[in-house]
């Protein structure tokens, strides 16, 4: 399957994100890659992210799919700041190591008005995924439309 061309690289998603959410730059991450179909974004391990147990926790998870995805978005159909999450399903499969979490976001369909997307968060280092997750983004009236 042929994946959608990028429209928007990572020093202009960075640029984008500093302006329209600064906010985001409390949430220790970095671009990793950016290429068709594809987003690998790094939380940047610190003990603020962690739960009870010294293992990092669903929300710091959750956060790090959440903005893959909006960043695959970007990505993907340009600056779309408008667009929101419709739907997100997790599934917490392991417990992750105390390092990096690296988010592989993979475009599962570009549509007109919806972008599915498939995440998957692994410890640095390991083969195995620690959580998969799904999401659905809906994009905003006059946000550039797949073909």
């Amino acid at each position: 399957m042929a994946q959608p061309p990028v429209v928007f690289g990572a020093d202009q998603i960075r640029e984008f994100i500093a302006e329209h959410f600064p906010q985001a730059a409390r949430f220790p991450h970095r671009i990793d890659l950016v290429e068709p179909g594809r987003v690998v974004l790094r939380w940047l391990y610190t003990d603020k992210g962690l739960r009870p147990g010294g293992t990092i926790s669903g929300p710091t998870q959750f956060t790090l799919a959440d903005t893959a995805m909006f960043y695959l978005v970007l990505a993907h159909v340009g600056p779309a700041g408008l667009s929101v999450t419709t739907d997100a399903n997790l599934h917490f499969l392991r417990k992750p190591k105390p390092a990096d979490l690296l988010c592989d976001a993979r475009v599962v369909k570009l549509g007109k008005h919806l972008v599915v997307g498939e995440m998957k968060l692994f410890s640095e280092g390991e083969d195995e995924p620690v959580t998969i997750a799904t999401m659905t983004y809906s994009l905003p009236p006059g946000a550039r439309r797949a073909p």
